[in-house]
């Protein structure tokens, strides 16, 4: 069967496959890794498939048809997210009158919890498959092949001729991640790796994942709470190195890794064998984390022997009772600790910091931003929370009346940057957007912080360059907004 799998045209630099899909600041541009792991199932079940990243080519919508008319697919897999739904139901449209004949598919956070509600307002989509997608779009495509039936495919929502709506039972989530396809298989052969930047490291760089799910209850994560479960399930560690071989020899050009599972130390064990692995077989490589505060010491020490250099951690906030309020699991004392642990062995550190929990107030969030310049990161990004349909936070925020629309084109910002959806009894909209914007250039602008980066650039050569490619792209993206205002 022809199938084609699309991250659809939009923004230029739109991150649809982030956990917070928008134009990053930094210019950042994730891989369509959901994608490209369905894509890699499809094909090796032995289906002819093109997987198309509309975004990472600058494709418009007439572009993109075209590209799609040559193929001629049979099945259409659209990802999708809630900044960017309208466009993609739009786009979604365009391809249903272009061809009439396509089985139309929607994947991804947004249709998953409003499968129902899609389905009903947009006839031209035939399904939606729900949660983690890689096998029931197999077996969608099975079905279809062979005139069966879709009611066996769990994971389904589908439209039946005369117009009914089926929510098929939901599909058990994957138990041995080690079946699925390489991601950098997927990448080598349709996606080229120089379209991808992450701020956070060298260019160019592999995204994988090593895991799916996070075991932590933090209200607003929109991947464990919408598609991949709160328990953290995880590929072997030979598994990891395996594909980590595979790179260093059909893709020699990259320079790191970044591991973008929600948690990469959810399993300290696994992360001890995967490093002492790297070690045995010389893999070299630099390569960059998402983790928590809570790694222990002789954890970070063996990452960082086996070429851990950075790290991004969600501090949230300076404020003990919003950590609860979020339920965040960890204390201010641990943060410090943790950075102080990060400084002493020479790793690079991002602090996330959000505003907007139950409780915030101007002086929180000023808390928040000091805490950010006591724990002397290396970078900082500062945002108001950002509520997804099926997250906790979105429940939490429409319950109480702070939720100011449900228009998912307010999602973003006129140049396509995050946007701030809700107001608090003590914060308005405009409040929590301000502080975060000035934050950011309060953190970043400060002398001792602009005196450490310019040693940084003799010090270390390499992180030098990442910093002035980044601070190229921000001010790119201050003018892009000026423009966008205007």
């Amino acid at each position: 069967m022809r199938i084609l799998l699309l991250n659809p045209p939009f923004y230029h630099y739109f991150s649809r496959g982030q956990r917070s899909p928008a134009v990053i600041k930094s210019g950042t541009l994730y891989y369509p890794f959901w994608l490209s792991f369905a894509a890699g199932v499809l094909e090796e079940a032995g289906h002819q498939i093109i997987l198309l990243d509309a975004v990472a080519r600058q494709y418009n919508h007439t572009q993109t048809l075209s590209i799609i008319k040559k193929f001629n697919p049979q099945l259409v897999i659209l990802d999708t997210s809630t900044a960017s739904i309208l466009n993609d139901l739009t786009f979604a449209g365009k391809l249903r009158e272009a061809f009439p004949e396509i089985f139309l598919t929607l994947v991804g956070t947004h249709p998953t919890v409003l499968a129902d509600e899609i389905l009903r307002q947009h006839r031209y989509i035939d399904a939606i498959a729900r949660r983690e997608y890689d096998y029931t779009l197999l077996n969608l495509a099975e079905e279809l092949q062979s005139g069966g039936c879709l009611s066996k495919v769990t994971g389904l929502s589908f439209r039946q001729s005369h117009g009914k709506i089926i929510h098929n039972p939901d599909r058990p989530f994957i138990k041995n991640l080690d079946d699925l396809p390489f991601l950098s298989k997927v990448y080598k052969k349709y996606l080229p790796v120089n379209n991808y930047y992450f701020s956070l490291s060298g260019h160019p760089m592999i995204m994988l994942i090593t895991g799916r799910g996070c075991p932590n209850g933090c209200f607003f994560c929109v991947f464990p709470q919408t598609l991949h479960g709160r328990t953290y399930r995880f590929r072997s560690a030979e598994n990891v190195i395996e594909e980590l071989e595979y790179i260093k020899k059909e893709l020699p050009g990259i320079q790191q890794i970044v591991f973008e599972d929600d948690t990469f130390t959810a399993n300290p064990a696994r992360v001890h064998k995967i490093c002492e692995l790297m070690l045995q077989r010389k893999l070299s490589f630099r390569w960059f984390a998402n983790v928590r505060v809570d790694t222990d010491f002789k954890t970070l020490q063996l990452m960082k022997r086996a070429g851990f250099r950075c790290c991004a951690v969600g501090f949230e906030s300076g404020n003990l009772k919003l950590l609860d309020s979020m339920h965040k699991g960890i204390t201010l004392e641990q943060s410090r600790g943790f950075a102080r642990k990060i400084h002493q062995l020479g790793i690079i550190l991002h602090g996330c910091f959000m505003v907007g929990f139950p409780g915030e107030t101007l002086q929180t969030m000023e808390k928040t931003f000091r805490f950010a310049v006591e724990l002397n990161c290396d970078s900082a990004q500062f945002y108001p929370i950002f509520l997804y349909p099926g997250t906790e936070a979105f429940e939490w925020a429409k319950k109480k009346g702070y939720l100011l629309t449900q228009d998912y084109q307010q999602w973003l910002t006129p140049s396509g940057g995050h946007n701030c959806v809700f107001q608090l009894p003590e914060l308005s909209q405009g409040e929590m957007m301000d502080f975060c914007e000035k934050a950011y250039q309060r953190y970043h602008f400060r002398k001792k912080y602009i005196l450490k980066k310019f040693g940084q650039i003799f010090t270390k050569p390499s992180e030098g360059k990442r910093t002035i490619r980044a601070g190229k792209n921000y001010f790119l993206y201050l003018i892009k907004k000026r423009f966008a205002q205007i």
